[in-house]
């Protein structure tokens, strides 16, 4: 029973770490997206793709960390 249950904390904290990456990917995007919008003058265009850019690179990470895992 206790080896059980250690594996359903350790499968639980991998899935809280893969959602994690891609919250980060996204804040990240978002943040970015913001800057170049305001430099560009033009942030109605970039919040959008910088949020694009950072779930692509969130999901791509967490993909990443989801294959050295299961090595």
């Amino acid at each position: 029973m206790k080896k059980n249950k250690s594996k359903d904390i350790k499968q639980e904290k991998k899935t809280k770490e893969e959602d994690n990456g891609i919250a980060i990917g996204m804040c990240l995007g978002i943040c970015l997206g913001s800057a170049i919008g305001v430099a560009t003058d033009n942030i109605a265009l970039w919040i959008p793709i910088g949020l694009c850019l950072g779930l692509a690179l969130g999901t791509a990470f967490s993909e990443k960390n989801d294959k050295k895992g299961k090595k």
